[in-house]
């Protein structure tokens, strides 16, 4: 077993590998030791608009096994609904038909993280549309995830939304915000990103990551620059790594930790490797005698 700093369980997203077919990506996460892998939904990988999901997500599951790697579930893909509108249609969408079929994307999302043994699904919100007034976008929101909180509840998968820059729900803020207005239901947990941290919260990472503490189920890691949404390998940002691998480790966090360099599948590989060597090294060594996080 590979020795993670606090006990974190790294994965890396295979949005960031999709220059390979999902088997070779899968072997060599594991061949570089991570735990697991955060798994998109997209066509070049596990399509869920294709024949036979579940006989393919079956044969899925059982590399995993065979790998020693778990899962996140990702729903994130640019173009796996609409061929022409980049994370379109959302649940924000002023057509009703449109959002419908982002719940059932989601929908369709649990019953594969059920079929995988995952530890939760990841989605967000979308974009405000146009001439679509707050109160009106936060409804749909509500309305398009309760068909997935209760197929969640049933599955006993939890649904980890994310604070997506330029979004709805952009901030922490904002998940506290639905969550209220959902009436704190148990299915709806937290997929916080680093970098989207570090790029418009008003907190350090670390605080960010001390605050969520009680609804995080999903990570997600990278470097970042302040008031710039671009996702950046380890050291090409401005965040603390060191502060941010303790306030994760103190959590306790039990799902993964997944690596998140969508635009970088070309070095994929190499940055796969390059990322796993960086976490493993970061975290800031104990004083002698302190005790362990």
């Amino acid at each position: 077993m590979t020795l993670h700093p606090g006990g974190l369980r790294l994965g890396y997203g295979t949005n960031g590998l999709t220059d390979l077919r999902l088997g070779d990506a899968l072997a060599l996460l594991a061949d570089l030791g991570y735990d697991g892998v955060g798994l998109t939904l997209d066509h070049m990988h596990l399509d869920p608009l294709a024949p036979d999901l579940a006989g393919r997500t079956a044969r899925v599951a059982r590399r995993l096994g065979e790998l020693g790697l778990t899962a996140a579930v990702e729903t994130g893909a640019r173009y796996v609904l609409e061929p022409r509108r980049k994370h379109g249609p959302s649940l924000l969408d002023p057509d009703p038909d449109a959002r419908a079929a982002r719940t059932r994307l989601l929908l369709t999302a649990v019953d594969v993280a059920a079929d995988l043994g995952a530890h939760a699904v990841h989605c967000f919100s979308g974009i405000t549309p146009a001439g679509t007034d707050a109160d009106t976008a936060w409804k749909r929101l509500e309305e398009g995830l309760w068909p997935v909180l209760d197929a969640a509840a049933a599955a006993g998968v939890p649904v980890a939304i994310e604070p997506e820059p330029g979004h709805l729900l952009a901030t922490l803020d904002d998940f506290h915000h639905l969550r209220i207005a959902l009436g704190n239901p148990a299915p709806l947990g937290l997929t916080l990103d680093i970098g989207h941290c570090q790029c418009l919260e008003p907190a350090p990472p670390a605080d960010c990551i001390r605050d969520a503490a009680p609804w995080l189920r999903h990570v997600q890691i990278e470097d970042m620059r302040r008031g710039v949404h671009e996702h950046l390998p380890f050291g090409d940002g401005e965040i603390d790594f060191p502060a941010v691998l303790d306030a994760l480790a103190a959590t306790g966090h039990q799902g993964l930790t997944v690596v998140e360099l969508p635009r970088h599948s070309h070095a994929g590989p190499e940055l796969a490797r390059t990322s796993i060597e960086f976490l493993r090294t970061a975290r800031r060594p104990r004083t002698k005698g302190a005790p362990a996080s």
